[in-house]
């Protein structure tokens, strides 16, 4: 990734939860956001939905890992209709993988 226009540590942020993310304010007059969901995915980039800078979010990973864990719960009854969405939706590699013996065959490219 590209350079950080700077490393914020997240206790130097603030929660919004009406928003559910916690925020950092942004020279460009808006503000730095990110979820606790991101965070606990081990993402640490904050984006401003205004302009192109991101910050770095200095955390603990640790204090975040059971976020997903807790969303999951706390939703149960909202998802059971919505549980064939992509993204709660996980299918092993292993069960697609097939083997054959063919050979495989050379394609030209032009250049």
């Amino acid at each position: 990734m590209g350079a950080y226009y700077d490393e914020i540590e997240i206790e130097d942020m603030a929660w919004d939860a009406e928003k559910g993310v916690y925020h950092y304010p942004c020279p460009c007059g808006d503000r730095f956001e990110i979820t606790r969901k991101q965070l606990g995915a081990y993402e640490d980039i904050a984006t401003c939905p205004s302009c192109s800078l991101i910050i770095r979010v200095i955390y603990d990973p640790l204090d975040f890992e059971d976020e997903e864990d807790e969303e999951d719960e706390e939703g149960e009854g909202e998802e059971a209709e919505d549980s064939d969405s992509e993204d709660d939706h996980f299918e092993d590699a292993l069960e697609n993988l097939k083997i054959t013996d063919e050979v495989p065959r050379a394609v030209p490219v032009s250049a």
